[in-house]
């Protein structure tokens, strides 16, 4: 078992939690429903990736290598890239600023997430 990546996935998980609430509740009044739809894809992506980290991190005690680290890093940084550039987007959008080059970012994470699965699915076909 890895801790460090456990103990990511519950907090971000715990933060995916917070948002989604923070989303259906306090945002409502304030993002038009096509801002909400980005947030709302932001935090399930969010919450996918929280489980897929705490996979690595209980599989890095069966496979432990740096391809699975590398695996729950990919996760997180997929999470920060894709998941954080969506809500910065959504801000800059609702406050109409002139950054909207930022969703540009945002398939980055997704690359990140994709090289994350694939370093997950490299570490456990590793030869014994």
């Amino acid at each position: 078992m890895h801790k460090g990546l456990i103990k990511t996935a519950a907090f971000t998980g715990a933060l995916s939690v917070a948002l989604g609430a923070f989303a259906a509740h306090g945002l409502k009044k304030y993002f038009s429903a096509d801002i909400l739809s980005v947030f709302e894809t932001a935090v399930r992506y969010q919450f996918y990736h929280v489980f897929a980290l705490v996979a690595a991190g209980i599989l890095y005690g069966t496979y432990p290598s740096a391809k699975m680290k590398w695996a729950g890093y990919l996760f997180i940084t997929g999470i920060i890239l894709f998941s954080g550039s969506l809500y910065l987007l959504c801000y800059v959008k609702a406050e109409q600023l002139p950054m909207e080059w930022i969703g540009a970012i945002t398939p980055f994470g997704g690359l990140a997430f994709i090289a994350g699965w694939l370093m997950l699915f490299a570490a456990i076909t590793r030869r014994n």
